[in-house]
Parts: C-alpha cells; sequence; structure tokens
C-alpha cells in the first residue's frame, strides 16, 4: 500500500476522535485519560488493526518533545504561593524519594529475576536500570481523575503532589542515563557517573533559573505587533530553554520545569492567553505521546513478562513506594500517616517511565526489548488499579471530599488578572426573586457587592440601578468579600449558585 499524506491524516484524526470519545467515556468511570490513550494505541497497533510502527528512535523524539512540553506548561501553572508550605516535602520526595524508590525496586528486581527468568540473567546494574526508569510519578494522568470525578485534597496534598510529579522526572531521567552508561562501559566507574549527575543537575537548575528570568524581560520588552504571536514566542522560550541546557551539558527536564516555573509566577504581557494557549499544547502533546508509545508495543509480548511484572508491579504499590515516602518523610513528624499513605497511593507510573524505557532500546542494551515490555505492563497495571482506585483511597484517608462545582460558570467566561483579589458568582433570575425586586436597586445587595454584567437571551449588557430586571436574566456579581457574596444569596433567598475566586 502506497501511504500518502492524505492517510496519514486521515489516519491520525481517527485517532484522536477515537481517543477523545474514549475520554470522555472514561471521566465518567474514573479511568485514568493516559491508559484510553494507550489502549487506543494498542487497538490500532500490530496486534489491533494492522499498524506496524517499530521506529523507536522516532518515538523516543516524539516522546521527548511532548515531555518538554509537559513539563514546561507543569512549570507555569505552577503558583509559589501553594508550593511553598509544602515545598521542602515536594523537593525531598521528588529526589531522595527517586533515589530509594530505584535502589529499593531494582534490588527485589535482581532477585525475583533471578526465579521467574533463569535464562536471562539480569545483573544488578540491569536491574536498577528497570527501576530507575520507573522510579517517577505521572501527574497528568492523577489530577485528570481527580478534576473529572470532581474531587478536592485537603491539607495542601494537591500541591505537593503536583510539585513532586513535576520535578521528579528529571531525578528518574539521570538515573536512566547514567546506568546506561555504566552498562555500555562496563567498567563500572560510579564516581565519574555521580559526578556528572550532580552536574548536570545544578547546571539544569540554574539554567533553568537563569534563562527563565532572560525570558522574562524579553517578553515583556519586545513589543510584538500581533498580540496572537505571545504564546507562541513563550512555546520558543521553552524549547529553547530546554535545548540550551543540554548543549550546557545539564539536563533539560529539570530547566524546562523550573524555566517554566519562573515564567508563571512572573509578571508577563498577554499571561492569560499564552497559558490558556499552553493548557490545550500540553493535552495536544500528551495524546500525541500516549497514541505513539501504544502503537509501539505489541499485546503479545506483554504474555510473557506478565507474572513478573505483576510480581514487580504490586510490589512497588505496595512495598517500594510506601517504603520509599515514609523514610523520605520522616522529618516532617507533623505529616500525618494517613497523609504519607495516600501520598503513597499517588505514586502512579505514566509514559514518562515508557518514554525512558526507550532509551534501553536506541542504546542497543542486551535486555532493552525486556525492559521495555515490563515497563509497559507495569504502567497498565499501576494505572489500572491505582488510577481507578485513587478517588475511593484518597476518601478512606478523609482527605478528598466531593467538590460542589461551584467554580465552573455555564453564561459567563469572565476572568481577572491575578493581582485582583476578588470573588465572582453568577445569578439566574427568576419570579421568585424579582416578586417585589423589579430594578436592581431594588435588590438591597451587601456592601462592595456590584453587579457588573447582565445577559439576556443571548445579549450581554453593562446594568445601571434603574435598570429593569427580567425572569431568565443571569447576572455576573463581583465582590471583595465572599461573606457580603453569602450575604446576598440568603437575602434573594438563593440555595444554588457557583463561586470563582480569582
Amino acid at each position: 500500500m502506497n501511504i500518502t499524506i492524505e492517510f496519514i491524516l486521515l489516519f491520525l484524526s481517527v485517532l484522536f476522535l477515537v481517543s477523545l470519545i474514549a475520554t470522555k467515556a472514561g471521566t465518567r468511570f474514573g479511568v485514568p485519560v493516559l491508559l484510553l490513550f494507550l489502549g487506543v494505541g494498542m487497538l490500532f497497533g500490530t496486534d489491533g488493526f494492522g499498524f506496524e510502527f517499530e521506529h523507536f528512535e522516532a518515538a523516543q523524539t516524539v516522546g521527548t518533545v511532548a515531555l518538554c512540553i509537559i513539563l514546561f506548561s507543569g512549570g507555569l501553572d505552577t503558583k509559589y504561593r501553594d508550593i511553598r508550605p509544602v515545598a521542602p516535602q515536594g523537593i525531598i520526595l521528588a529526589t531522595l524519594g527517586v533515589l530509594l524508590m530505584a535502589f529499593i525496586t531494582g534490588t527485589f528486581i535482581y532477585y525475583v529475576a533471578a526465579y521467574f527468568l533463569p535464562d536471562v540473567h539480569l545483573s544488578f546494574l540491569e536491574s536498577l536500570l528497570l527501576a530507575s526508569v520507573m522510579s517517577s510519578t505521572d501527574s497528568a494522568s492523577v489530577f485528570s481523575i481527580l478534576r473529572g470525578k470532581g474531587v478536592r485534597l485537603k491539607k495542601n496534598m494537591r500541591p505537593m503532589l503536583e510539585l513532586e510529579s513535576g520535578s521528579n522526572d528529571p531525578m528518574a531521567y539521570m538515573l536512566t542515563i547514567m546506568l546506561i552508561q555504566l552498562i555500555e562501559s562496563g567498567t563500572g566507574d560510579t564516581g565519574s557517573a555521580i559526578t556528572d549527575f550532580c552536574l548536570q543537575f545544578a547546571i539544569g537548575s540554574a539554567a533553568g533559573f537563569g534563562l527563565g528570568k532572560a525570558a522574562t524581560l524579553v517578553i515583556n520588552k519586545i513589543n510584538l505587533d500581533n498580540d496572537s504571536l505571545y504564546p507562541i514566542l513563550l512555546f520558543t522560550f521553552g524549547i529553547f530553554i530546554f535545548s540550551a541546557t543540554y548543549f550546557m551539558k545539564g539536563n533539560g527536564y529539570l530547566a524546562v520545569y523550573i524555566g517554566g516555573l519562573v515564567l508563571g509566577n512572573a509578571k508577563i504581557v498577554h499571561k492569560r492567553s499564552s497559558l490558556r494557549f499552553f493548557e490545550g499544547l500540553a493535552w495536544i502533546s500528551q495524546i500525541v505521546m500516549f497514541l505513539t508509545l501504544g502503537l509501539l508495543v505489541n499485546p503479545k509480548d506483554l504474555l510473557p513478562v506478565a507474572v513478573i511484572s505483576l510480581c514487580i508491579g504490586f510490589f512497588m504499590i505496595i512495598g517500594a513506594r510506601p517504603l520509599s515516602v515514609f523514610i523520605s518523610l520522616l522529618p516532617f513528624r507533623k505529616m500525618k500517616r494517613r497523609e504519607k499513605l495516600f501520598v503513597s497511593w499517588v505514586g502512579l507510573r505514566g509514559a514518562v517511565p515508557i518514554v525512558f524505557a526507550i532509551l534501553p532500546l536506541v542504546a542497543e542494551l542486551e535486555h532493552a526489548r525486556l525492559i521495555f515490555n515490563i515497563v509497559f505492563f507495569i504502567t497498565l497495571l499501576s494505572l489500572l488499579i491505582q488510577g481507578t482506585g485513587l478517588t475511593i483511597v484518597g476518601k478512606w484517608l478523609g482527605l478528598a471530599i466531593d467538590s460542589d462545582k461551584r467554580d465552573v460558570f455555564q453564561d459567563f467566561e469572565l476572568e481577572f488578572a491575578e493581582d485582583i483579589k476578588s470573588t465572582m458568582t453568577e445569578i439566574a433570575l427568576n419570579t421568585s426573586i424579582l416578586e417585589h425586586r423589579k430594578r436592581l436597586m431594588d435588590l438591597s445587595l451587601p456592601e462592595h457587592t456590584l453587579v457588573v454584567m447582565v445577559k439576556r437571551d443571548s445579549t450581554y449588557f453593562i446594568p445601571k440601578g434603574n435598570t429593569e430586571l427580567k425572569p431568565d436574566d443571569k447576572l455576573l456579581i463581583i465582590t471583595n468579600n465572599e461573606d457580603d457574596l453569602l450575604e446576598t444569596y440568603k437575602r434573594l433567598n438563593i440555595s444554588d449558585y457557583r463561586i470563582k475566586r480569582s
């Protein structure tokens, strides 16, 4: 068959359409979005509809670019004020926690492999490599479940988990690269490997911070004629930070996350439109990456490694992850056991371990394909068990509560800049509310509470005090004080309302 560009575009569009439909169904039942994307990729692959895709270098390229965008977007969305109270815990989990996870799991794999795979003879370094590839967690799948099921977390759990998930990928990547180099050289020169590891970490941190600051200055000074180019400029800086750090011999993944963190907390022009652009771009990157990885695996190749993968996967969930979390968080005695247990449960494997598992394949290590198949199987297991059970465990531990979704607007999409601290709501008028109040001035609103806009049918307008109100009008209300806003509901006898905090 002669593959044309039209066929490729048709194939990709069908993949995206099926994935988005599956996402809708998955969100309803609490299934991780990542698991569905991988499933769609596997469905269209060699053992499914027969599309053959064995280009590991191309998959690595797609994964690298996608991961760069996802980490940069994650940094942009992370606020200093949210992570500051939990920064020490998050950083320790993202560094020491990853190291402990890799060592504990690697030791377990070494002894288990000798029993289940006696003909393979995995060395201790290869066992550590397999464990290091899987030592980071996946934030995208965690919070897609939480947001899709309308669940909120208590005790600053969400920012701590976001910080850990967003910043632990560089540590896993550096461990993976270091172990591949040690296996390839066969010299066991751990001293130089550790030195290179530390240099990459230091250079990556410094480059991410410095280039993020420089990008902030350029974006605010460049004064582009077309406002639509600012999101593209921000995207360009994200790619530049990643690639420039690589040539500085630093860790690009760490740099791009820190660079996004710096830019996301700085005052830059057209920031809100740029952040919305990146939100969509990050989703596209995730879909492309997950589908590519799903196409790469043959389900029949997973069956021979099913038993050892189940054994390793369950050990990681109930053994290695909790042990690494509890050891890492020993200095934080105020943190309760149930909080540590929940952090332990949110140790999901995701697309990142699969991307890292491609690195041994590209390096053509002896047991690279075995490592890839085991990682893929454990990723599916982790998402299926930990992903679907995340909200259940959170509620059981008393750390997750159902959201009333009051921050979802139906008729107004107005948003304020981050510097403006305010509270908004929308109210739908009815005959009961307007029984003795025909004009806006008759509503008797509390002080510092204003009606800034009215929607009538499909028309929006700014009201005056003598504006006559009608049933089915929608009011957009803003106030500096949420107590006054709640008083408004009380005076109008309204119980169904939505609040949005800016």
